[in-house]
């Protein structure tokens, strides 16, 4: 089964997230099939390729809870265009 889901980078107490798409099989910061974004807690970055993002979900792939957050709150500050 596949799932988006973040994957921890960074440094020690520092975090950066990429947004994955992975087997959820796998750790949590192991083999991925594809990166589709990154977030960043500290600065509030946060960037989506939503043309991947929708073709995985056409695909069957689950989107986890924090990943789903994300989104939500990408779309709340209108940085959509």
């Amino acid at each position: 089964m596949v799932i988006i889901r973040l994957s921890r980078y960074g440094r020690k107490k520092k975090p950066i997230y990429n947004i994955t798409v992975s087997d959820r099989r796998y750790f949590r910061n192991s083999k991925f099939i594809e990166k589709i974004g990154f977030y960043n807690p500290f600065n509030d970055l946060i960037f989506i390729n939503f043309n991947i993002l929708n073709k995985w979900i056409k695909f069957g792939a689950l989107i986890s809870k924090r990943v789903l957050y994300i989104i939500k709150k990408y779309k709340k500050n209108n940085f959509l265009k």
